[in-house]
């Protein structure tokens, strides 16, 4: 039974991919930040009218106070919505907004049910279709503009429609009934369009986040670009010393050109590959491997990191001194590798790189010369 719920929950109402469920928590809060002004205007509007149509026979509380109730909450609603608007949106913030919304929006859609069922059943028959009306068009306004939160929506739909539609489909008489009716199907059509909403914001953020990660991929590995590394370096210096210290670690290649020269670019594109991979696996999920362009690769290795303390050269220079198989020929390539440790070596992310730089043609001037294109080329230091 569980698995068949599963399954309908997830054809109708399918999870939001953890890849973008932050940027998704954010978009949602920033539409419901745009709409929920006019919620509260359309439902302050309508307080007025509630409360001279209210049934005679009840009391004041209710046929007076319920509405005026409504309006103080739509009053400090669109006090807080400019507050907040005012504010900048973090993930935190988006995630109260969401839920406050959800709930808030929640309460006030009972209030108001509620409200309507017992005026129905204290007035006489020929005022039902008021209070009707003003339940209906208050719970599908208030479901459109919370469409961006689809629970929130759908639940307003049903507590403001599903009351009212059974008393009217019970009432017995064809008007009501045919009233009710088209209530029903006008609910399901505003339904299926909160749900297509949904999957299109998912789409949407979706595709941001597929031309985001091809602007900060390098095609050819798979490893992050410049883009993606300068990116990084900008948002650690950002946090100041907060950061804590990092470190930049550059390297090219030895003897990749005349690898290249002789089995071609296709050969050579697919050491690129296993270089990469190579890098990728001795860094893991504990810093960013780069490839800047050519066979110059970069690494950067993040506050509190377990590899900040380690020797990053010697890991770098060790991980590629094993063979490459390519296409069944055995290649052997070096690296130069000159690493900048942050603040100590530049306090600049363009100071970083410079040291970084100077280091690493140190380390090429430092190493032996290189022997004849072959194969085989010399590790170097």
């Amino acid at each position: 039974m569980r698995g068949i719920t599963d399954i309908l929950r997830r054809r109708f109402v399918p999870p939001v991919p953890d890849a973008i469920r932050d940027d998704f928590t954010i978009l949602r809060a920033r539409r419901v930040e745009s709409q929920s002004p006019m919620m509260y205007l359309m439902l302050l509007a309508t307080t007025p009218t509630a409360a001279w149509a209210g049934a005679a026979e009840l009391h004041w509380a209710i046929k007076y106070g319920m509405p005026a109730l409504l309006a103080v909450l739509c009053v400090l609603g669109l006090v807080e919505n400019r507050v907040s608007r005012s504010r900048q949106l973090s993930l935190r913030r988006a995630q109260l907004i969401v839920r406050k919304t959800s709930s808030v929006s929640g309460m006030v859609g009972v209030m108001c049910s509620s409200w309507a069922v017992i005026n129905w059943l204290a007035s006489p028959p020929e005022s039902h279709a008021s209070f009707a009306m003003i339940i209906a068009m208050g719970a599908l306004a208030t479901a459109y503009c919370l469409s961006a939160i689809r629970l929130a929506a759908i639940v307003n739909l049903v507590i403001g429609v599903v009351p009212i539609s059974i008393l009217m489909l019970a009432s017995g008489r064809p008007a009501e009934m045919a009233a009710a009716t088209s209530l029903i199907l006008a609910t399901v059509i505003l339904v299926r369009f909160i749900l297509q909403g949904h999957v299109m914001l998912v789409d949407l953020l979706q595709l941001q986040q597929q031309t985001r990660d091809l602007a900060h991929t390098d095609p050819l590995t798979g490893l992050a670009n410049r883009r993606a590394l300068e990116g990084r370096i900008a948002a650690l210096l950002g946090k100041g010393d907060a950061a804590g210290g990092f470190r930049l670690a550059l390297l090219d290649l030895d003897g990749f050109k005349p690898v290249n020269d002789r089995h071609g670019h296709a050969f050579g594109d697919k050491l690129l590959r296993s270089v990469a991979e190579r890098l990728r696996e001795t860094i893991g999920d504990d810093g960013l491997v780069v490839r800047q362009g050519g066979d110059e690769f970069a690494v950067l290795i993040p506050p509190h990191s377990p590899l900040n303390g380690a020797p990053i050269a010697a890991r770098i220079l060790i991980a590629l001194a094993r063979p490459h198989q390519i296409e069944g020929v055995p290649v052997q390539v070096g690296a130069s590798v000159g690493v900048a440790q942050w603040p100590d070596d530049g306090a600049s992310a363009d100071a970083l790189f410079e040291h970084a730089d100077r280091a690493l043609y140190q380390a090429k001037a430092e190493a032996r010369p290189m022997p004849e294109p072959s194969d085989v080329v010399a590790l170097t230091a």
